[in-house]
């Protein structure tokens, strides 16, 4: 009898090693991360800021490949035809949230966990240096006198940039000739060289270009100032139909399939949480206009699914959805 029980406590006890065993050792080799956008952009930036911190928590490496295309729906699927094993990460921005409504997917964050939705940003309008235009007035009422003239950069539909010229367009009814990038880092680079007039992007993205004298801010897409940009007014100042949009933004977070076994949710989630703390991520997003979120769980999951919200209907009473929303029982934002 005695010897049944030292057996059975032994075994118990074996057993409970292995379990322990099993669950520290992940991750037992380095992880992928997929970046939906190209070298260069916010997201880009974001991605690489933060997963160096992550790294060092997780004691594995974390490579990050830029898979562009699709208005990063390529990068999506991918991500979601490999298995849910916590070894590949999506690291993404809001365009997902718009891919039902527009068609260009049959997934959304809502298929996937929130690992970490670290940071949204501010859009804002910038312009060549030597566009006829300094103020968004300005430029509407040039752009009213030479319609279809004036190029601007564009990242796809569902992307931040057709989602702020879809607001524009609905409260001034201007036209432009939009030219397509993979990512508003390649797009900011073509209206540096003149290839294009103007372009929705990131304050993050572009702010080190507007300081170096490579290109002017004419908007800011927001209901109050921005310490980073005090010279510039509000584009509510000057476009009033623009309050009932805003705040708006673009966000950047890092995600994993559905069915992820919870040891590897929990260990990532909690490096990606402490890496957003890090001093040096801190002060490269405040420097770039960023704020940080820092969120996960069901709170990311609140965030996620009004954003989804706004902006499908967005693009939806803007012309440019294939789909209603009310179809994914997304409904109307009150």
């Amino acid at each position: 009898m005695k010897k049944a029980l030292i057996k059975t406590l032994a075994g118990v006890t074996f057993a409970g090693l292995l379990a322990g065993t099993a669950q520290a050792q992940y991750p037992e080799k380095d992880l992928q991360g997929i970046i939906q956008w190209g070298a260069g952009g916010s997201t880009d930036t974001v991605m690489r800021s933060v997963t160096p911190h992550a790294e060092d928590l997780l004691g594995r490496d974390v490579i990050m490949t830029n898979k562009t295309g699709g208005v990063g729906a390529i990068a999506t699927k991918y991500v979601s035809a490999m298995k849910a094993d916590g070894y590949t990460l999506l690291m993404g921005a809001e365009n997902p949230q718009m891919y039902k409504v527009l068609g260009l997917a049959d997934v959304d964050y809502g298929d996937m966990i929130p690992i970490n939705v670290l940071a949204r940003g501010t859009p804002i309008f910038v312009a060549r240096n030597d566009a006829p235009f300094n103020t968004m007035k300005e430029l509407v009422e040039y752009t009213k006198k030479h319609p279809g003239e004036i190029k601007t950069g564009s990242t796809g539909p569902g992307g931040l940039t057709s989602i702020v010229l879809a607001m524009l367009e609905a409260e001034t009814h201007i036209d432009f000739t939009g030219v397509p990038y993979d990512g508003d880092g390649p797009a900011l680079t073509a209206l540096q060289g003149g290839a294009i007039d103007i372009m929705p992007a990131v304050l993050g993205a572009a702010i080190e270009h507007i300081k170096a004298g490579r290109m002017k801010v004419i908007g800011l897409v927001d209901t109050q100032a921005s310490p980073l940009l005090p010279d510039t007014a509000p584009i509510t100042e000057e476009i009033p139909g623009f309050n009932k949009y805003l705040p708006w933004g673009p966000f950047f977070g890092v995600f994993v399939k559905k069915d992820t076994p919870a040891e590897a949710v929990e260990k990532l989630t909690a490096a990606y949480h402490e890496a957003a703390q890090n001093p040096e991520f801190k002060e490269l997003m405040d420097k770039r206009g960023f704020t940080i979120m820092n969120i996960s769980g069901d709170e990311a999951a609140k965030f996620l699914d009004s954003y989804r919200s706004v902006s499908s209907w967005i693009v939806y009473d803007a012309g440019i959805a294939k789909h209603s929303p009310e179809e994914f029982g997304i409904k109307r934002p009150e």
